[in-house]
């Protein structure tokens, strides 16, 4: 954990929680990196949110900063820069199902963007265990 000694609103989980990840775009970036498989800026730039490039920039270079995500030279091109979760970014999984769910439960979704929320709900607890387990893999999470 980050232990940076910075100044906070106040100490409550929730507000420490919501200063790293309480705005749209951050959760964005996070869910494209963990369900969506994005994992550099361009790929991230094309999400159908459509984020700005500066806004992108800021908000990977917070998440580097706080811990969530790492950042690491692409070996096949030199200027390519490739994003990877940390486990305390991975531990947000349950943050992301939870909002899916609420979402699922009282917005207007759209069937095709709920296809992976939907196959892990469906899969249940082992669904979701071997997602994470997936994830840990592919970034190389101990």
């Amino acid at each position: 954990m980050n232990k940076k000694t910075t100044a906070h609103k106040s100490n409550c989980p929730i507000n420490l929680s919501l200063e790293i990840i309480g705005d749209k775009w951050t959760l964005i970036i996070i869910r494209d990196i963990m369900m969506v498989g994005k994992r550099s800026f361009r790929e991230l730039l094309k999400s159908d949110e459509r984020i700005a490039t500066n806004i992108l920039s800021n908000r990977l270079s917070m998440l580097e900063e706080k811990g969530i995500i790492t950042k690491k030279n692409d070996i096949s091109h030199k200027q390519k820069k490739i994003y990877s979760l940390t486990k305390m970014g991975a531990d947000l999984f349950p943050i992301l199902m939870e909002i899916g769910v609420w979402a699922l439960d009282h917005l207007p979704v759209d069937k095709k963007s709920t296809v992976h929320l939907q196959m892990l709900l469906d899969g249940g607890e082992k669904k979701q265990k071997e997602f994470l387990e997936e994830l840990k893999k592919n970034h190389a999470i101990d």
